[in-house]
This record gives C-alpha cells, structure tokens and sequence, in this order.
C-alpha cells in the first residue's frame, strides 16, 4: 500500500483543533540525522511531527519541513518546554527560541515536557503557557508525564485545561488511571513508548493476534492505541518500518483482542521516568553527562 492512500485519522483536541492521530517521534534521533528521518517520514505520508527543545533537533525538524514542499497547513508539529525553562520568566524566551529554531510562526502543539513537582513551577508555567495560546503563537496547549493529581492541581487553579496529556502508555504499562483521570476533563491521550520501545512486541498475545490478522506486532500494537482513541507516535529511522507503523488503519482489531491487550497491563511495566520524582534540567550539558553515564 502507498503511504499517500493511507487514510490517517484525527482525533479533535478539545479546543476543536484536529491533529493527526498517528504521528512521528523524534526522541533520541541524532541531531545530524533528523532532518534525513523527518524528510522519509513526510514522504512517507506522516503529517504529525513530534519533538522538544531538550531533543535538540527542533532546527532540524523544522528544515525538514520546509525542504518538504508541503503547505504548512498539511503538517502538525509538536515540541516541548524543557524543564530549565519552567516558570513565568522563562517560558516565552523558551517558547521564542523553539519557534525560531523550527523556523516556523506558529507551533500547532506546545507541552510542559515534566510537572517536576520537587522545583513546583509547572502551574506558573501552565498560565504562562495560556497566554501563548490566547495570543495566536500556539494553536494547543498541553502537558507530557502529568499524572492525576497534576491534572487536577492545573485545572483547579487555572481553569484552563490540557488539551493533550502526553504519558508513557504501551501494552505491558498502559496507565489507566491517567487515561482515566484524562478522559474525564476531555484530555486527549498521547502515548509516547507506545511499542514499550520494541519490548512488548514478543509477548505471546500480541504476536498471536499478529498472526491471526496477518500484520507485524508493532501493527497490532499501535492499533489498538488507535482503535482505543489514543494519539501516537512510535519511532523509527527505517523507511519499511516508518511505513508499518503508518499502516495501521487496513484492519479493525475484535473486542476480544483489545481487551487481551488491556490485560497485559503491569505496574512494573514503566520504562520512562517517574514523573513524581523525575528531576533532570534537560540542558545540553546534562543529557549529555547523563547519555555517558549509561554507555
């Protein structure tokens, strides 16, 4: 099937702004491979392109997208607030030096990358963050890694809510209490991890019911994100795979399936940080320290 045929569903933020429901992520892509990646996957046909200021490749994605002859119009992108730049003071400079480097005057989606609650800044920043949105610089505002009780904090003393929670969500750590907690204020869903990063992909249930449909494991997978109404965005700088991973949409799996899937569920199952203790500046300095230490 030719990526172009593909018919990708959107899912309507609460502000009423479409965004394409299976997108491109660009954690952990090289800086010099980027534009390389984001150029195949425009190509490919995705239209959702994920990053964030502490990925340092925002200037890269944005080449791409200019280097792609799309309308800008056709392509949605997403980047983040890195922790550093929590705080009134912060966030515009931040949120300018993002908008530069993507080379583009409005950004579609614009999220709190953690609530760090330990340095308690992300409800400043949230009003800060409403303002963008109420000036035109961003068309959605959002949040990444908040769990309920952050949810509730920002609404009940912003009155303003996420459009989007990005969170860690794939088969073997599925988070239904955030999704639940979500789905109450009308938060849509975004999964980051959403294959657990390759590792759920050999479990007997998902590669049974591949078989059963004839399609990959990471299809399945993905399908049931989007069948269960979350937003993706898997990863992957191989052209057949980026591909797979948009094909999602030519088979429906059965309730039976979804629910199999639901049951894999495991609270050991985290492979992200944890966002209640998660404190990391997200400088350049510290990721790269941080990226030596695990070699």
């Amino acid at each position: 099937m030719d990526a172009e045929f593909i018919s990708v569903p959107k899912i309507r933020l609460i502000n009423g702004v479409s965004v394409p429901q299976v997108g491109f992520g660009t954690f952990q892509i090289p800086e010099e491979s980027t534009a390389e990646a984001v150029g195949q996957a425009l190509r490919l046909g995705y239209r959702h392109i994920d990053t964030a200021a502490a990925y340092d490749n925002e200037a890269e994605v944005g080449r791409a997208i200019h280097e792609s002859g799309l309308d800008r119009s056709d392509i949605f992108v997403a980047t983040k607030l890195r922790n550093l730049d929590q705080g009134t003071d912060s966030v515009l400079d931040a949120f300018d030096a993002s908008r530069r480097a993507l080379g583009l005057e409005v950004i579609d989606l614009y999220l709190i990358h953690w609530p760090v609650p330990c340095h308690d800044r992300y409800v400043e920043t949230w009003q800060a963050m409403s303002g963008l949105l109420d000036s035109g610089a961003v068309r959605a505002i959002g949040v990444c890694n908040f769990l309920p009780e952050h949810l509730e904090r920002l609404v009940a003393e912003t009155g303003v809510v996420p459009a989007v929670d990005q969170v860690e969500v794939h088969p073997a750590f599925s988070q239904p209490d955030v999704r639940e907690a979500a789905r109450l204020r009308g938060i849509a869903v975004e999964a980051y991890s959403p294959l657990g990063r390759g590792g759920d992909l050999a479990n007997p249930v998902v590669t049974s019911i591949a078989q059963s449909h004839g399609v990959t494991p990471a299809q399945v997978v993905l399908r049931w994100h989007v069948q269960s109404g979350r937003i993706v965005i898997p990863k992957s700088v191989h052209p057949d795979r980026m591909r797979q991973n948009l094909e999602v949409t030519g088979f429906e799996l059965s309730a039976y399936d979804l629910s199999a899937i639901d049951a894999l569920d495991n609270v050991s199952g985290r492979i992200g940080g944890d966002p209640e203790i998660f404190d990391f500046s997200q400088s350049r300095e510290d990721i790269t320290a941080r990226n030596e230490t695990r070699q």
